[in-house]
């Protein structure tokens, strides 16, 4: 899809995926973007009335999922009780599938270039904290990027002191009180982390460990989008947990979840689509 010495092109692929969802679904613009990651699928369902949707492959640059747990659509919803427009991107590319990382990021570039001015990044994830345990929530406070990757070519200098809004994080509250807070570790995958790999990511101050996420919180900050970042807790990570870890526990964890996740998550979307962007985003 791009040319790797054209640092320009994924932009640019970006600007073909939003001009053919335009011309597929008669919409001008969207207002957010919605990224469902294993476990948080029944969202979509809650949040409004579907206005569009399409097999997320029949848009320039998105595949077709590789990892079960994702639907492999793409639905622009109206969300209730407004007049926003969510972008839901049931169809992630992650790094491990050899694909490059313009494809990782390639949804919530679309996302900016299709006006949206916040973007929802879900997961599902490794846990270090014992007492959250498979089924738990937990709101994506700072991330680090052990990926070994970056969608950012030469000198972007970008600011990622508040990657993940203090602002969402508020609203997120206020729905749900008893939601912690992590940070999250991204590797690259496909396999799960040593037990020596997960100690040094609790070393390094990791609470969540897992393969997405990261790269696209960078691209949307970087398009100046607003993040909240959620994972769900599918499992205890390697070494703090005594069984070996399988994508079945993952998807499991997620089924389980999945009732909760998507009345917590539906709330707080309509929360946030309530609340609007902010002053300096509205002017911008």
């Amino acid at each position: 899809m791009t040319n790797t010495h054209d640092t320009a092109q994924p932009y640019r692929d970006a600007d073909a995926a939003a001009a053919a969802i335009r011309s597929a679904s008669g919409l001008e613009r969207i207002d957010l973007s919605l990224t469902l990651g294993s476990g948080w699928s029944g969202a979509a369902d809650l949040i409004g009335d579907e206005v569009w949707s399409a097999p997320a492959h029949s848009i320039p640059g998105f595949s077709r999922p590789a990892v079960d747990g994702h639907t492999g659509m793409l639905r622009a919803i109206r969300v209730t009780g407004t007049d926003a427009i969510a972008l839901v991107l049931g169809a992630r590319t992650h790094l491990y599938e050899g694909r490059g990382v313009p494809a990782v990021v390639h949804g919530v570039r679309t996302a900016a270039a299709l006006g949206a001015r916040t973007a929802i990044l879900t997961n599902g994830c490794g846990g270090l904290n014992r007492d959250w345990r498979p089924g738990t929530a937990v709101l994506i406070r700072d991330h680090i990027n052990f990926s070994g990757a970056t969608p950012l070519v030469g000198a972007t200098f970008l600011d990622q002191t508040e990657a993940y809004s203090q602002r969402l994080r508020s609203l997120a509250h206020r729905i749900d009180p008893s939601l912690p807070e992590g940070v999250y570790m991204q590797f690259h995958g496909p396999t799960y982390e040593t037990p020596a790999e997960v100690r040094m990511a609790g070393v390094v101050g990791a609470d969540l460990v897992g393969m997405s996420t990261v790269l696209e919180t960078i691209a949307a900050r970087e398009a100046g989008m607003e993040v909240l970042g959620m994972s769900l807790v599918t499992n205890l990570a390697a070494g703090i947990s005594p069984e070996p870890l399988s994508h079945q526990e993952v998807i499991e964890a997620g089924r389980a979840a999945a009732p909760r996740l998507a009345d917590l998550l539906s709330k707080i979307t309509v929360g946030i689509a309530e609340a609007g962007p902010t002053t300096e985003e509205r002017t911008a």
